[in-house]
């Protein structure tokens, strides 16, 4: 795995629990495209989650192209089959790509946080997901996108309504949730 990603050599984990790694790398084409997502600069802390949205859906269709793991469904409980992705593979993937927007400069208004567990059975399945720190200040967002096929922008939402167990009803548009 690589661990300090970069535009020209990150790593993409799926098949369940990150069993599977490919290693990647944008071509100048591709990185402009993510880059463009940012400028100009975001005016607020909102508008810069809406670009990680585009952002880290355009991450998923360029490696899902590449990986195979384009045709990965949202969920793991109604999906199986090769190249299919849980909260794990998904989480790892989102921070990795977070990291590489944050290490690039193009993120402003947010540090990119250690991912986020919740459930342990206890309290429903277990289940994690990316974050974020808003600066300034203590604001923790969720980045999910393991309840979304491969390549739709990723829900964002406070940590704590995360936590508390949310999940998408039926359908429902992502934007719903920031």
């Amino acid at each position: 795995m690589v661990t300090e990603p970069t535009p020209e050599r990150f790593s993409v984990c799926y098949d369940f629990d990150c069993k599977s790694i490919a290693y990647v790398s944008l071509t100048a084409e591709e990185w402009a495209g993510i880059r463009a997502r940012f400028e100009p600069p975001a005016a607020d802390a909102a508008a810069e989650r809406e670009r990680v949205r585009e952002a880290i859906a355009l991450f998923e269709r360029i490696t899902g192209e590449r990986v195979g793991t384009k045709n990965d469904k949202g969920g793991t409980f109604g999906a199986a089959g090769d190249f299919q992705m849980d909260c794990v593979d998904e989480t790892t993937n989102t921070t990795y790509y977070l990291l590489m927007l944050e290490r690039q400069g193009l993120l402003r208004w947010h540090e990119v946080g250690e991912p986020a567990m919740r459930g342990w059975f206890l309290r429903g399945w277990p289940h994690m997901a990316a974050t974020l720190f808003e600066r300034p200040g203590t604001a923790r967002w969720v980045v999910d996108s393991w309840f979304l096929d491969n390549g739709e922008p990723p829900f964002v939402l406070p940590f704590q309504q995360w936590r508390r167990g949310w999940h998408p009803p039926a359908r429902q548009n992502p934007a719903g949730a920031r």
